[in-house]
């Protein structure tokens, strides 16, 4: 009972992650680079004030139960097992991006204004958004490697 209240915790936990990913991706950030610079730098800093906090106990929690579940099933080498340890590869790959690429141009967007925006800010903005959109998919592919787990998991236990 304990490991499949950790499994729901642990599947919303990234379903949220992912939806914040896929959210952004899908609504806005496929476009951002139609927008003229104030409107970008505007939504560019409303985003990060309204995910950082959020983001920075969501995806560690979704983490540590991917890592607790991993452990958990560690005996037994089933697919579950390698689901499960692909799903904490792809969103630790998500994190690192997050962490070494994305968190880093955002702080830099934090400090522009129209009348201080770099010269090559297009070009950073291109490269947040091509790593955006890696993220968005590593994500997805996580939560569908997530969800072959837990459809293999009830197999299991039915056998």
């Amino acid at each position: 009972m304990k490991q499949k209240i950790l499994q729901l915790v642990t599947g919303l936990l990234l379903v949220l992650v992912t939806g914040v990913f896929w959210g952004t991706w899908f609504a806005l950030s496929r476009t951002m680079h139609e927008l003229p610079p104030e409107i970008f730098i505007t939504i560019g800093k409303q985003i990060m004030k309204n995910v950082a906090v959020p983001m920075s106990i969501i995806m560690p929690l979704s983490l540590a139960g991917l890592l607790i579940l991993l452990i958990a099933s560690w005996k037994r080498k089933s697919a579950y097992f390698y689901c499960i340890l692909t799903t904490l590869l792809l969103f630790i790959l998500a994190l690192i991006i997050t962490v070494a690429i994305e968190v880093p141009i955002d702080n830099q967007i934090k400090d522009w204004t129209v009348a201080n925006l770099p010269s090559g800010w297009a070009g950073i903005r291109d490269r947040w958004e091509f790593y955006h959109t890696a993220r968005t998919f590593i994500s997805l592919a996580g939560i569908s490697f997530f969800i072959v787990a837990i459809m293999n998991r009830r197999t299991e236990s039915a056998r």
